[in-house]
């Protein structure tokens, strides 16, 4: 049976720091794709294996920002990291009363 090639595709969203849209800050297949997923896991950064989302990340390139099709699923996902590390993304905290006492 032949192997898949594994793709990895690395995006940043500080809204703190002022980003406004999800961007594409590393982008790789076989071998360096492994080396993203590596330092993503070793800096506690979310690792997320989704084939059909990484199919269409894959057509943007470093530096771009991810299309307006994208803003809701990225933004699930960035909101399940943030309750996984139990914290609150900035803004929310009148949002989610008792969120703190739950996890």
């Amino acid at each position: 049976m032949k192997s898949k090639i594994r793709r990895a595709i690395g995006l940043k969203y500080n809204s703190e720091q002022g980003d406004k849209v999800p961007t594409v800050v590393a982008k790789g297949y076989g071998e360096f794709a492994e080396a993203i997923i590596e330092a993503a896991e070793e800096a506690g950064v979310l690792v997320h294996e989704d084939p059909y989302l990484s199919e269409i990340l894959a057509t943007l390139d470093v530096g771009q920002e991810i299309p307006e099709s994208l803003y809701y699923v990225i933004a699930e996902l960035i909101a399940y990291s943030y309750v996984l590390q139990g914290r609150v993304p900035k803004g929310w905290e009148h949002s989610l009363p008792g969120f703190d006492q739950l996890v």
